[in-house]
């Protein structure tokens, strides 16, 4: 079965937000300190301008394209290095839900953070961009019927470049950070 553009980005800023406001607020980062407790807090920073971000591209706020450029210089100021240095290996104790693989798959989650300050790079290039009719949430296609990747996969494949992000439609660019997110909560998260 295909979900649609509109379902699936549905579906995955919903799990984004729930992972990344959830590893703030769970715990109130309670128990945490040092490096886990720095790494929650940028992770709640993070969710709250996907958050932010969603709410505009579903038309629940009106869409600024200047907010829109805010709110992806927050996420990629907390990602490619700043994240992999809030992940010292063994960094898992307490509160903490990263998963071991982080370590015994550093490349995949250091290209991860690295695409997502790229990605949110491009969101904020796109975000003079024209918008589909409707916006992308309100069940218009995009880019030109190919599907959210543009028929190609995601790391280690032939997916988008953060140029082929800022040429888009800010709704599709933003599509394409939340699934970055998604992957790597998938990949290095603990499951709840």
């Amino acid at each position: 079965m295909t979900i649609s553009s509109n379902g699936r980005l549905k579906t995955i800023t919903a799990a984004c937000l729930a992972v990344a406001i959830g590893t703030g607020t769970a715990f109130a980062h309670g128990d945490a300190t040092g490096i886990v407790k720095e790494r929650m807090d940028a992770m709640d920073s993070m969710g709250k301008a996907v958050k932010a971000l969603s709410e505009m591209f579903r038309g629940g706020t009106t869409y600024d394209a200047e907010d829109v450029r805010k709110q992806a210089a927050a996420i990629a100021a907390h990602g490619g290095e700043a994240m992999t240095s809030l992940f010292p290996e063994h960094s898992i104790s307490g509160p903490s839900e990263a998963r071991p693989e982080i370590w015994t798959d550093w490349d995949r989650f250091s290209a991860l953070a690295g695409q997502l300050s790229d990605f949110a790079g491009a969101l904020a290039r796109a975000a003079n961009n024209p918008r589909p009719q409707g916006g992308m949430m309100g069940g218009h296609g995009m880019m030109g019927g190919q599907g959210m990747m543009g028929g190609q996969g995601m790391m280690g494949q032939s997916g988008p470049t953060p140029e082929m992000l800022a040429s888009m439609p800010p709704d599709a660019a933003f599509m394409h950070l939340v699934e970055t997110c998604s992957a790597c909560h998938q990949d290095f998260r603990k499951a709840k």
